[in-house]
């Protein structure tokens, strides 16, 4: 490397690519960045390694997971071909919407200007068109049964929470109050794994999806398991408006939910949405959160849950932060409980 080339510490390269110090050492674990060392031994980023620190952020802002871009940068073209038909089509879709929008709008204000529709019944038209499916709850315990809104539900919706914050019990509230959703509980793993089973065997059409969908994951470099095969039947089951799940990481290891959250969100944007609780920063990585996206934070002190936009310095953001760990330390603090002072 030219010694007058300029180089970047962590903080600095992480602001120039809007990417968090946390991503780029995510992708030096994974092989995909090797940072120079100075000589007090701080890591540095030349302009070299700032040109492939920019091809692996563009191509994860396409949906290609870390095992992908480590064949892409290699020079596998027939993945990044697949990684752009997928996101072509993700695009195709939105455009479709977009042109339903724009003649929903043009149609709205025709009626308007021929008086044949009110300026309250063309607002509701606008807000059913671009909300539309929406929920208020009670709040259950351990809140005080405040009124919580919900204004639009999301392709993909994040609840995150300490231990005790209530954030499951708001999860099942609401599954109950949005029309035509489900709940799919982590019993899924021991009682549904093998209900999940007969399914398949007995309906080769959910078998077939469920099977289409786990090969996309193992493209990914998702591993196959009872557990994936559990939440994918559970996913391609048809009926539901809305599918709830708890622990949406249960039982998959870290490269299977990172695969997982890459093919959620290659999905068509008309699919159902979701809703799933997570502690895991392998399905809720802050610096991958799309506009089809929201975060819900249960506080631990059981203020009102909020929502929380995926920035520094936003409200929430550093408790939200705080809620979510790696899947090996998820693992080696199952079920423990922060030790609070009584009252």
């Amino acid at each position: 490397m030219n010694s007058t080339a300029q180089l970047l510490n962590p903080s600095e390269a992480a602001r120039q690519l809007g990417v968090s110090t946390k991503a780029l050492r995510l992708y030096e674990e994974r092989g995909l960045l090797r940072p120079v060392r100075t000589a007090a031994g701080w890591r540095a980023y030349g302009p070299e390694l700032m040109k492939r620190a920019t091809e692996i952020v563009e191509l994860r802002m396409l949906g290609v997971s870390l095992a992908e871009i480590a064949r892409v940068l290699d020079g596998d073209a027939h993945v990044l071909g697949r990684a752009l038909a997928a996101h072509e089509v993700v695009l195709e879709s939105r455009a479709r919407q977009l042109y339903e929008t724009v003649h929903r709008v043009r149609r709205l204000r025709s009626e308007l200007d021929r008086g044949t529709m009110s300026v309250a019944s063309v607002v509701s038209n606008i807000r059913q068109a671009s909300n539309p499916i929406s929920v208020v709850i009670n709040l259950p315990w351990p809140w005080g049964g405040e009124r919580y809104e919900l204004r639009e539900v999301r392709r993909l919706t994040h609840i995150v929470g300490p231990l005790g914050s209530g954030k499951t019990r708001l999860a099942m509230q609401l599954a109950e109050a949005i029309v035509g959703a489900s709940f799919v509980g982590v019993d899924r793993l021991t009682d549904d794994a093998a209900a999940a089973k007969e399914m398949l065997a007995a309906d080769p059409h959910l078998e077939f999806r469920v099977r289409h969908s786990m090969s996309a994951i193992a493209h990914d470099g998702g591993k196959e398991s009872n557990a994936l095969i559990a939440l994918l039947t559970a996913l391609e089951i048809e009926g539901p408006t809305v599918q709830v799940i708890d622990m949406l990481e249960e039982g998959l290891d870290a490269q299977t939910q990172e695969a997982l959250m890459c093919f959620l969100r290659r999905r068509a944007p008309e699919a159902r949405s979701l809703i799933f609780l997570t502690r895991s920063s392998s399905i809720l990585d802050v610096d991958l959160i799309g506009p089809d996206e929201t975060i819900i934070l249960c506080p631990a002190n059981h203020s009102p849950p909020m929502l929380v936009a995926p920035y520094p310095g936003t409200p929430g953001y550093e408790a939200l932060i705080t809620c979510l760990a790696t899947p090996a330390v998820r693992a080696r603090t199952e079920g423990v409980i922060a030790m609070r002072r009584s009252a």
